[in-house]
């Protein structure tokens, strides 16, 4: 069994779902009193928060970096970075370390064309919307994808920002959730892809009547997968190959 490196942190109580999913997974797999390894480096998101605040996108690559690579030196065979948006950090992580780094939004593209969707929606955060380094991999896929109005993203951010992060979850916001979802289905979206990780804990498969892609979920499995693999050869979303 390989061990598995979270950079976690961001938000703590996504993180949580991370670890509770793959250690379920691995033992749903391996019976028993098997679980996974795993190390955990969690990151404080008041530092996150005011180098965004300063639009400092610099200082949150080296957060990432540093905990990737303080991961890498106790020996973990792959990396997570268990946030959507984090991503936008992702290439350049993955350039500084010499284990593979698995890829959120490529391992999400992977389990959207299993379905051949062609078009889905997009929440996150501002930039994982309105940036796009995350529609960019879906792309390279072949997946369009639609994301909501100004109006609807600013509430979606401030939503994550005072209420996921914190652990609170309000019907009033579900419902404005899924109205901003059944409105990208209106628009041709097969699927919607709840691209921050704390998503999932306010919105559920069963609270619509299409496809959703739980990106904690996906992220997770795609982890186990790798972990669990005979050989030394990476999962095809994580972004090095093992002779490179």
């Amino acid at each position: 069994m390989k061990t598995i490196g979270l950079v976690g942190g961001t938000g703590w109580i996504s993180t949580v779902e991370y670890y509770r999913i793959i250690n379920e997974e691995t033992n749903r797999r391996l019976g028993g009193l098997e679980f996974a390894r795993c190390v955990l480096y969690s990151v404080n998101f008041g530092d996150i928060q005011r180098f965004n605040e300063k639009r400092e996108t610099e200082g949150v690559f080296s957060l990432m970096l540093n905990a990737a690579k303080k991961l890498e030196t106790v020996g973990v065979d792959c990396i997570l970075l268990c946030a959507n948006t984090m991503h936008m950090h992702a290439d350049r992580v993955e350039k500084e370390i010499s284990v593979p780094l698995i890829h959120i939004a490529k391992a999400t593209g992977e389990q959207i064309r299993k379905k051949n969707f062609k078009t889905v929606g997009l929440l996150g955060t501002r930039p994982t919307m309105e940036l796009d380094f995350y529609t960019k991999k879906l792309a390279e896929q072949g997946i369009t994808t639609l994301v909501p109005d100004k109006d609807e993203r600013v509430f979606i951010q401030r939503t994550i920002d005072s209420e996921l992060l914190m652990g609170t979850f309000l019907p009033e916001s579900k419902k404005r959730f899924v109205e901003i979802m059944q409105k990208l289905r209106s628009q041709g979206a097969e699927g919607v892809v709840l691209g921050c990780t704390e998503i999932p804990l306010l919105i559920k498969q069963e609270d619509v009547d299409f496809p959703l892609f739980n990106t904690t979920v996906i992220h997770s499995l795609v982890a186990v997968d790798f972990a669990l693999s005979e050989d030394k050869r990476t999962h095809p979303s994580a972004t090095k190959t093992a002779d490179k």
